[in-house]
């Protein structure tokens, strides 16, 4: 496909025609619109990858297996503290000068993580300053280029309208030497009008001459200024090429996105390397080994019958009080003469006396 410039469709057969120059002067307005939308969207995406990590940075912090042991704490320590001093004095350095961040360990894997959202926070911060800059370039070129294209517009009107008039008097100055030679050419019998009619035939000519003359300073003068005006013109379609920077400052944006996956899962493959030495037995027997208390479940509790008289070591025999009450008293005996009412036979008897 062949390439486009805006500089070779935005003309016009009117030279005092303004509409393509208009369509430019829109689309610039419309990019510094669109600039300024793209900056701010970037400027808002690194406050949130910022955010993000400053509270990883303090997730990094937080207690993470501290109780846990053997090979499975390694993992963890790998997850949480994995050595890597080159990544935490980079963006001490780079990076965490407005957090003031000090610390004498080694960054954890959440740390680096953090560390690293920092620093891309920071790349988009400075793509966004970037395109800021840019966008002010396009504000002062938009206004100089309106500034002289105004001036020319006025110029090139002005010197149209000039030379438009200058035609028009030219024409009619033809139009009259043409009438003055044609009226000397019919009146030949009289000698005094013969030289009245030749001294106005002579100014017709002059008359047509000077405004030959005029008529051509004036084109000249107006082809001067058209290509100044349309060296102006292409300068201003040229500034309004705004889309090959967007595009590139949108490609860089994915790049440091892309870079940042990268970054991320190269720490992430760390700690599952960490993860791979993990063995669950060899935790096991460590722990077993390090706080091991007896290999001897209890004994089982066996049921006990009450009633059975059986007597187990734990429970001591019943204890007889010293002082018991005898046995109670048969009805039937009487020991002290007198009578059992309880025992009497006969049917009549009744204690209820009536």
């Amino acid at each position: 496909m062949k390439n486009l410039h805006f500089k070779d469709f935005f003309w016009s057969s009117d030279l005092t025609c303004m509409g393509g120059y208009d369509a430019i002067l829109q689309y610039l307005s419309d990019g510094r619109r669109i600039c300024k939308e793209v900056e701010e969207f970037l400027k808002a995406r690194a406050s949130i990858e910022e955010k993000y990590a400053k509270d990883l940075l303090g997730l990094s912090k937080k207690v993470c297996g501290h109780n846990e042991m053997n090979t499975l704490k390694r993992s963890l320590d790998m997850f949480k503290l994995r050595k890597s001093v080159a990544a935490i004095f980079l963006f001490i350095s780079c990076f965490l000068r407005e957090l003031q961040f000090k610390s004498r360990f080694y960054p954890s894997e959440t740390e680096n993580v953090s560390l690293s959202h920092l620093q891309l926070a920071q790349s988009m911060r400075e793509e966004a300053k970037k395109l800021e800059e840019f966008r002010e370039r396009q504000k002062e070129a938009r206004k100089k280029t309106e500034q002289q294209m105004d001036v020319l517009h006025k110029h090139k009107s002005s010197q149209f309208k000039k030379t438009v008039d200058s035609k028009r008097t030219y024409e009619q100055k033809c139009r009259d030497k043409e009438e003055a030679e044609q009226n000397l050419n019919r009146n030949t019998n009289s000698a005094r009008l013969m030289e009245k009619l030749c001294t106005k035939a002579q100014q017709a000519k002059f008359n047509a001459e000077e405004a030959e003359r005029l008529y051509r300073q004036n084109v000249t003068s107006l082809a001067k200024v058209r290509d100044e005006w349309m060296r102006e013109h292409v300068n201003a379609c040229e500034a309004v090429e705004r889309i090959s920077y967007l595009r590139n400052t949108v490609w860089t944006h994915l790049n440091q996105l892309s870079q940042e996956c990268v970054s991320s899962d190269e720490m992430n493959e760390e700690v599952r390397k960490s993860l791979e030495q993990c063995d669950v037995q060899e935790d096991i027997a460590y722990f077993i080994n390090l706080r091991q208390t007896g290999d001897k479940p209890p004994a089982p509790v066996v049921y006990e019958n009450f009633y059975s008289g059986q007597k187990t070591p734990t429970v001591p025999p019943p204890r007889i009080p010293p002082h018991r009450r005898g046995p109670l008293p048969d009805p039937t005996v009487n020991t002290s003469g007198e009578a059992v009412y309880s025992t009497v036979q006969d049917a009549g008897y009744s204690v209820i006396q009536f």
